[in-house]
């Protein structure tokens, strides 16, 4: 591990000069790309100069154990021995943590999808009920949403909705929530007061930037019509429902929360291309599956990850067998405790597999 972090320092203070070259501006790519690297090695670089400190510490204190001849110093210094060697296993393991680069992917945006499945109406209430947890908790880390779509039901749920949410490590935080979320509780409706089953899906897709996914215009089929379902009072008057047919991969996006054709479009897109960098992300998954296991879970949207059990105020992580007696507080939002555990167990996993 020595050697390595040895190594990480050199270039470390390689891209310390690198970053401070005028022409990079030139080429925000590969800007981006550097500042993200020694972001990252920042965090190492302070680990190990902590490491390199408790480490000075212990064979200083070593030596005045066996050199030293007054009592009390020797016993001050086996205090401090004591206290610096309890310090050096966790930081051993947070630097392992470190030490593993972080994903590019981390740091996107996001396109969020919330199906109703198995359920009926009440899937399409939880459908409700879990858009509104995920958009309490963007509030809580200041991130931003928008609607992109939604296709509301009678009974106030969602048949599903989309929504895009920007931020500061969007991405990273969400994406362990893609998969099969199921409830149970006694709907509404139930008179006898039984309690019933049901489930949504949620998907979370990196948004693409226009520059990592290209779709050629002869690759695209380009529909309009008159928007359908709840909305404003032109929503059924005017063509201003778009849906895009990727021809090349069978993929078909239908937007038509906007009143204007180009807005919904715009959406649209930016829908089409998360789906097919997901598509492309997934390929690249399954290739480096055989490799290795960094996962939490399979990553299979028909996967069911999570219950959620209101009478006994219980949510379960299958992947990971968390159960937390909470859900109504991470039915508010509050969603870090469940969060980190997710992405700590996704590192630990990831560290096995590496054979650090």
């Amino acid at each position: 591990m020595i050697k390595k972090l040895e190594q990480l320092q050199i270039r470390f203070n390689e891209l310390a000069e690198e970053i401070q070259d005028p022409d990079l501006l030139k080429d925000p790519k590969k800007y981006k790309d550097l500042m993200r690297e020694h972001s990252h090695l920042s965090s190492v670089m302070e680990a190990y100069e902590e490491y390199k400190t408790i480490l000075k510490g212990i064979e200083d204190s070593k030596n005045m154990i066996t050199h030293e001849t007054d009592h009390e110093l020797k016993e001050m210094a086996r205090e401090e021995l004591a206290s610096l060697e309890e310090k050096l296993g966790p930081l051993e393991e947070k630097i392992k943590m470190l030490l593993i680069p972080p994903d590019p992917l981390e740091e996107k945006n996001i396109i969020m999808e919330i199906r109703g499945g198995t359920g009926g109406d009440e899937s399409s209430l939880f459908a409700a009920d879990l858009f509104r947890m995920y958009t309490r908790y963007a509030d809580m880390k200041g991130w931003k949403y928008e609607v992109m779509d939604a296709n509301e039901t009678e009974v106030g749920g969602y048949k599903e909705i989309s929504l895009s949410i920007s931020g500061k490590y969007v991405y990273g935080s969400l994406r362990y929530e893609s998969g099969v979320h199921r409830v149970q509780r006694v709907p509404e409706t139930e008179s006898q007061g039984r309690v019933h089953t049901s489930a949504v899906t949620v998907a979370v897709l990196p948004e693409a930037e226009e520059t990592e996914i290209e779709i050629r215009p002869e690759d695209l089929r380009v529909d309009v019509m008159r928007a359908g379902g709840h909305g404003g009072q032109c929503v059924n008057t005017t063509d201003s429902a778009v849906r895009l047919t990727h021809l090349p991969t069978g993929l078909v996006v239908i937007q038509q929360d906007e009143k204007s054709q180009l807005r919904n479009k715009e959406k649209a897109m930016r829908v089409l291309r998360a789906r097919l960098f997901d598509l492309e992300e997934s390929k690249k998954n399954a290739a480096r599956a055989a490799e290795r296991k960094s996962m939490v879970g399979s990553g299979d949207r028909s996967e069911r990850i999570r219950t959620y059990n209101f009478p006994q105020n219980r949510l379960t992580d299958h992947r990971i067998n968390l159960t937390l007696y909470k859900l109504d507080q991470i039915m508010q939002g509050y969603l870090d405790e469940l969060i980190d555990a997710l992405c700590i167990y996704a590192k630990e996993e990831q560290l096995k597999s590496s054979g650090n």
